[in-house]
């Protein structure tokens, strides 16, 4: 039960992401769904780490959001589509 819950909260991570981002994006379900739940594992563990927060709270949400916002934008250099005319 625990990873249907961290698949579909970070789809919900991912899908906020990607409106928040705006802009035309190409990128599917299931790397929404990877995006989501990658940057809500690396938000989580780096403010973990660093002390910004305790181990629960809404504070990870909107910090998962941040992390994938910035996963995105990564995803966007590394694989940007291909300009054709």
């Amino acid at each position: 039960m625990h990873w249907l819950w961290v698949i579909i909260i970070g789809f919900i991570v991912g899908v906020i992401a990607k409106f928040i981002r705006g802009g035309r994006d190409s990128v599917g379900f299931i790397v929404t769904i990877i995006i989501g739940i990658v940057g809500s594992i690396l938000a989580t563990w780096v403010g973990e780490r660093v002390g910004w927060w305790p181990a629960t709270g809404f504070v990870h949400f909107i910090a998962s959001i941040v992390g994938a916002i910035i996963l995105l934008a990564i995803y966007h250099v590394l694989f940007k589509p291909s300009a054709s005319s």
